[in-house]
């Protein structure tokens, strides 16, 4: 008797070998037809749900079962001829892997904002790991998974991410004051929002084993600002401290090449006598002392490069920025020489007299040179 006329029932097991996978339906392209007396093994970390006439009608622990359905060998197979020799009695069993899923990255895509009561509205960047685990098999199975034959973390993985960073926000919203209270926090922040998500995961069965961060950081600019913060705490006599730094720009641009690096050299050789005599004596005060006990030489630095030079010096010798102000141009701000018809830097004319701007929208009277209005914020005509 040839095999073709021979009807086998199942024996129904499953390995996962990416060690990635959280369910796996047999058969595995669509659905079968599991015959009555089939053999399902089950492993410890392991459950299966059965599915018959398109419900979920058991689900199986670790062990050897026999399954039941209305599919008799040789007998269901006459009697399916209206169906073209198919049992309309389909039925399939779903692996679900029971273990503990570590190491699942999560982190924000796009930073989130962040009000701190120090530094005002900022936007943050978070990363960490979870650990993931089902604990109902058929919830898992009916809320997310649906009539997939195959799910694997990463598929999951990323609906979870957004899940968390959300709930990430609403957190550090709540119980967090300032960044700067961040260090020795990260603990109690993953403990925190492991509380906080045990509802989201629970409603499609699943169990947040686990959760960590490993960074929470600001945006660059704001990390230096913070950096900048620290140097200042860490400076006791900040007029000394301004001093030594611009002695120390001057020398290194005094050691530059070319005929600059000479007159600033030059300089330097006649401020740093009366900079380190006010060093010495404590003296805060912005004037230089006298050079060889001559003359008594008052310096300011220069507003653009920041040079000390003299102050009724009516432009900078290093970088030829015009000290002192006349007048300021009512159309761009920048100053005018004193006999200037015109701007030099947007030619508006020197006699224009600056005038209110009155939003045409809401009535409120704007500072001159003004783009929208301070009231509505509609743009000025």
């Amino acid at each position: 008797m040839g095999t073709d006329n021979l009807v086998f029932l199942e024996a129904l097991e499953w390995f996962d070998d990416s060690g990635q996978q959280l369910l796996q339906r047999l058969p595995k392209f669509g659905s079968g037809e599991i015959k009555f007396g089939a053999q399902l093994t089950v492993r410890e970390s392991q459950a299966a749900v059965m599915f018959y006439k398109g419900r979920a009608c058991d689900a199986f622990g670790p062990g050897r079962h026999t399954l039941k359905t209305g599919n008799i060998p040789i007998l269901t197979k006459l009697l399916s001829a209206p169906w073209a020799g198919t049992s309309p009695l389909r039925a399939e069993v779903y692996f679900v892997n029971l273990k503990v899923f570590t190491n699942l990255k999560w982190g924000t895509r796009d930073p989130v904002a962040f009000r701190d009561n120090e530094l005002g509205l900022i936007r943050l960047r978070a990363h960490g790991v979870f650990n993931l685990r089902i604990i109902q098999p058929i919830l898992f199975i009916n809320a997310m998974v649906g009539t997939m034959g195959k799910f694997t973390t990463e598929d999951v993985e990323e609906y979870l991410r957004e899940v968390i960073v959300s709930r990430l926000n609403d957190y550090l919203g709540e119980n967090l004051d300032t960044i700067l209270n961040l260090p020795g926090q990260f603990t109690e922040i993953g403990d925190g929002l492991k509380v906080r998500l045990a509802a989201d995961f629970a409603r499609f069965g699943l169990a947040l084993d686990g959760m960590y961060i490993t960074s929470i950081t600001p945006p660059t600019e704001v990390q230096e600002a913070i950096d900048d913060r620290s140097r200042l705490g860490a400076i006791k006599d900040m007029d000394n401290f301004v001093r030594m730094k611009a002695a120390m720009a001057m020398e290194k641009a005094a050691t530059s090449g070319g005929e600059a690096g000479a007159g600033l050299g030059m300089g330097l050789g006649l401020m740093m006598p009366g900079m380190f005599g006010n060093l010495q004596n404590g003296n805060g005060a912005a004037s230089m002392g006298s050079v060889a006990g001559t003359t008594h030489k008052r310096e300011v630095p220069c507003p653009d490069c920041e040079q000390l030079i003299d102050v009724k010096a009516r432009f900078c010798p290093f970088c030829g920025h015009q000290q002192v102000i006349f007048r300021k141009c009512s159309n761009c701000g920048e100053n005018m020489t004193p006999k200037a018809k015109f701007c030099s830097s947007c030619g508006h004319s020197a006699d224009e007299k600056p005038g209110i701007i009155t939003c045409t929208k809401c009535g409120t009277q704007n500072l001159p040179g003004a783009t929208y209005c301070n009231n509505c914020g509609d743009k000025l005509g």
